[in-house]
């Protein structure tokens, strides 16, 4: 009794029981988070840029339709497994090597082909760089100090880091980082739009709402963005004012949109590192054998996770012949199927799918 009441106490004084959900205490720990490095990186808010008031109000919003869509993804059973195994995995040297591959160069995407593998890599890194230049300088992370002599100072978090020539080489990518990411966005976008019109596969199975109003909104964002600059540029700052606000609504209706849609898969890709490590750290270990044809299919390890989320869920798929349909491969479960409805064992019968092993 006296170790039950101590174990009580101790749960009493849990962090998590400040917060109605996980939900609000992801919210609360990542908009604290954000005020904290807003408030170092702006030198206690005192270069805070009130013309980008809007893309913050719009990425706190982004945030907390991530958190509900990563929480309510992260409380499912099997996510939890793969979740709680992977992030142990993490201290694996080939963690660098998966990282890079899926998250870098996008090598997942090669066996389809090339051509939707550069579709991919332009939108995927357009938008990542755009990421990267436009969350810092909303939230007052890095900015750029001017001085007499012709120079910029660059200071991030609050410290001067570099000066750059305001006429070099430097400063030009400077200048011109968000439109060069908005060519690439655009050559991407422009890419998958051909393939959609024009490939039969994608026609029959895309939906307007899902996968195109995703590169719509993408292509209104990086367009209205080049139209600003060739404004400040060439019309001496014409019609900006108005241009600005349309860019700056596209951004924000686009961050609430993020976390529900298509897009989402891009907050939510490293997750890709935590899976493939589990799959190839237990694969290493023990491979299952396919009750049918005896090939090794998936790691001991991994078939034991599925056949446990399954009773967790009150799932059970026992037949008849004594085995587990989790312990088949996927030929043999769907001949198995099939063997269902004909009334003969398919699933022995000793012939492979034409596409068995086909890749992509």
């Amino acid at each position: 009794m006296p170790q039950t009441a101590a174990i009580k106490q101790k749960t009493g004084r849990s962090i998590n029981d400040a917060f109605a959900s996980h939900f609000a205490k992801s919210m609360f720990l990542a908009v604290s988070a954000l005020i904290i490095l807003s408030f170092i990186g702006t030198r206690m808010f005192t270069h805070v840029d009130l013309n980008l008031y809007g893309y913050m109000v719009g990425t706190i919003v982004f945030l907390g339709g991530f958190f509900y869509r990563f929480i309510a993804w992260g409380e499912r059973p099997p996510t939890k497994i793969l979740i709680k195994k992977g992030v142990k995995l993490l201290v694996r040297p080939e963690t660098l090597k998966t990282s890079t591959r899926h998250l870098a160069i996008h090598d997942f995407i090669w066996n389809r082909g090339m051509y939707r593998w550069t579709q991919h890599f332009l939108i995927g890194w357009g938008c990542i760089l755009s990421c990267f230049v436009t969350f810092p300088l909303v939230f007052g992370w890095m900015y750029f100090t001017m001085e007499e002599n012709g120079y910029y100072t660059v200071v991030a978090l609050g410290i001067d880091i570099m000066r750059v020539d305001a006429d070099g080489i430097l400063a030009f990518f400077f200048y011109n980082a968000l439109n060069i990411t908005a060519v690439m966005v655009i050559a991407g976008v422009c890419m998958a739009l051909y393939r959609r019109l024009k490939n039969m596969q994608a026609r029959a199975e895309q939906k307007f709402m899902y996968d195109f109003l995703p590169l719509y909104l993408l292509l209104l964002i990086s367009i209205t963005g080049l139209i600003l600059t060739f404004m400040n540029v060439f019309l001496h700052g014409q019609g900006h004012y108005v241009m600005s606000l349309i860019h700056q609504y596209s951004v924000i209706i686009t961050l609430i949109y993020l976390p529900f849609g298509k897009l989402a898969h891009i907050p939510f890709r490293p997750m890709s590192v935590l899976a493939r490590n589990y799959r190839e750290h237990y694969a290493k270990q023990s491979m299952k054998k396919c009750k049918v044809c005896g090939d090794p299919f998936v790691s001991t390890e991994q078939s034991n996770d599925v056949r446990q989320v399954l009773g967790t869920n009150h799932i059970h798929f026992d037949t008849e012949d004594g085995f587990n349909l989790a312990e088949l491969c996927l030929p043999c479960r769907r001949k198995y199927r099939i063997s269902r409805f004909s009334g003969i064992a398919t699933h022995e019968i000793k012939v492979k799918e034409t596409n068995q092993n086909a890749k992509g």
